[in-house]
């Protein structure tokens, strides 16, 4: 189902119609960072829970803000550090943030104060279970990997900044060096002497 259908309560303006892509530059952070999701998946994961977890009895009442809209304000909430009122006054005055939640054209009326309510966004978060949050976390792994984003590979992480040369502690250093040491004193104590 089309987005900006699903938001046509909010953005039925009669100003000129926007191409919300057009006004985001290519290299925007929050452009960069939309562009990393694989949207069809989570949402297809969302709303299968959804569903699954809270049927629908009847198609009654205006149209729903849609999952994916939802679900980018959900993260964007928690990358950006905003509330849920600021993340919903950013939806409507901040054109990367209607990027990144998949709106692509808007007719905006000016008298309206948000197109999401927080109420809204509030509500989601409430029918988001452990399963799906491990879920999409899951999805975007695959997609990042696929990408070619990250590795595979197993990380070790350095915490401490040290000059090219010097010996450096790692926790794969440490836990090498440990086993190693315990490894002799368990063969000393099968064979003293």
């Amino acid at each position: 189902m089309d987005i900006v259908r699903q938001l046509q309560h909010w953005l039925r303006g009669g100003g000129p119609r926007m191409n919300v892509s057009d006004f985001v530059p290519l290299d925007h952070p929050l452009r960069m960072w939309a562009d990393t999701f694989p949207w069809t998946t989570m949402v297809a994961a969302v709303d299968q829970s959804f569903a699954r977890r809270f049927p629908k009895k009847a198609p009654s009442g205006r149209w729903p803000v849609s999952t994916r809209v939802l679900l980018a304000l959900e993260l964007l909430k928690a990358e950006l550090h905003c509330s849920d009122e600021q993340i919903c006054h950013r939806l409507r005055t901040d054109v990367a943030v209607m990027y990144a939640c998949g709106i692509e054209h808007v007719h905006v009326d000016r008298t309206q104060s948000s197109f999401v309510l927080p109420e809204v966004v509030a509500q989601f978060r409430r029918g988001l279970d452990p399963a799906v949050i491990e879920e999409l976390v899951a999805l975007q792994a695959v997609a990042a990997v696929d990408e070619g984003l990250v590795s595979p590979a197993h990380l070790v992480i350095d915490t401490f900044p040290s000059e090219q040369g010097s010996q450096r502690v790692t926790d794969a250093g440490t836990l090498y060096k440990a086993k190693k040491k315990s490894s002799r004193s368990s063969s000393r104590l099968r064979h003293p002497g």
